[in-house]
């Protein structure tokens, strides 16, 4: 299973300030040396994190993977055609929301996700949709070729009882194994963190694992190296 860091919340602190530091594109590259396997970044349309010069140094720098969180609007699919990072990862957006909230709905979304696909393939980029763990969700997905889909974990991270996260990730590990029959590749991400992650060691059609929030903030307290590194080994044991 691959890890790959999200770096969002690195560009929130700088933000904070209005300054340089700390520098987005620094962390990416010690997250790197660390073994992180990929880059996440979600370059939003209100721009309140990653900026269009993050990313454009991010994929001038880093040497591994490069994803591209965006919602299928139009400057930000001109953008990614531009920057041609290696995975398009399509998301909900909302203006108020603090992190994405849920998955997309492509079933009431089909033709603008279907343009976005085409789109994104011209530009030889691979797209993965971000969706709850939803039998009809993947089998829409793989209809409009999507190459891959990213479920989201959120419910299972937030689960207030061990029946509520154990019937989650049961849910999780069917989507998984239902999308990899229909030739899909599985990500998965958001709100996993030190305490829940363990488990997912389980779930062997899950491809790679995107975190951030929670591998930034142990990096507070340890560093990013430390935090990737520990990351890394409670995933793979």
């Amino acid at each position: 299973m691959r890890f790959c860091l999200n770096i969002d919340h690195v560009a929130t602190l700088r933000n904070a300030r209005g300054g340089n530091e700390p520098d987005p594109v620094t962390v990416a590259l010690q997250a790197e040396l660390a073994g992180a396997d990929g880059i996440v970044v979600h370059l939003r349309e209100d721009r309140r994190h990653i900026k269009e010069r993050d990313l454009y140094l991010l994929r001038e720098v880093i040497k591994t993977k490069l994803d591209l969180e965006m919602a299928a609007v139009e400057d930000i699919i001109k953008i990614a055609c531009d920057v041609k990072p290696e995975l398009a990862t399509l998301v909900p957006e909302k203006r108020l929301e603090l992190t994405t909230e849920g998955g997309l709905n492509v079933i009431d979304n089909i033709d603008n996700l279907r343009d976005t696909i085409r789109d994104l393939h011209k530009s030889d980029i691979l797209v993965s949709l971000f969706i709850e763990p939803d039998e009809e969700q993947i089998n829409a997905a793989a209809e409009i070729g999507s190459d891959l889909i990213e479920i989201h974990t959120g419910v299972f991270a937030e689960a207030k009882t061990e029946e509520e996260q154990f019937d989650e990730l049961e849910k999780i590990r069917f989507a998984a194994k239902h999308a990899k029959k229909l030739g899909l590749g599985v990500n998965a991400g958001h709100g996993l963190n030190y305490q829940n992650i363990k488990i997912f060691r389980e779930l062997s059609d899950i491809d790679e694992l995107s975190i951030g929030h929670a591998v930034i903030a142990r990096a507070v307290y340890t560093g990013v190296d430390k935090a990737v590194r520990e990351m890394i080994s409670l995933m793979k044991g």
